[in-house]
């Protein structure tokens, strides 16, 4: 299924979608800025059934998603968390 990720974030130059289902920052994922909206970043990728955990990285700092559920991770601070039905 395809899970479209979407950020609002103002004065941004970069987003990058980082998640359990990219390696994290290894293979994160380049976010495209929407031409209607300025601000808004967004992407689409393909995800099989299950929950998965993700964060952004918005010019180099990493930032939850402000619309999903939150999980605490192993740094001590939180995750973004997303659920693919089956």
């Amino acid at each position: 299924m395809r899970v479209r990720f979407r950020l609002d974030a103002p004065g941004a130059k970069r987003v990058l979608l980082a998640g359990d289902f990219t390696d994290w920052e290894a293979q994160a994922r380049p976010m495209r800025r929407s031409k209607a909206r300025g601000s808004t970043f967004a992407t689409s990728i393909a995800l099989e059934p299950g929950d998965y955990q993700y964060k952004f990285i918005v010019d180099g700092c990493w930032v939850q998603d402000p619309k999903a559920d939150s999980v605490p991770n192993e740094l001590g601070t939180l995750n973004s968390r997303v659920s693919v039905p089956r």
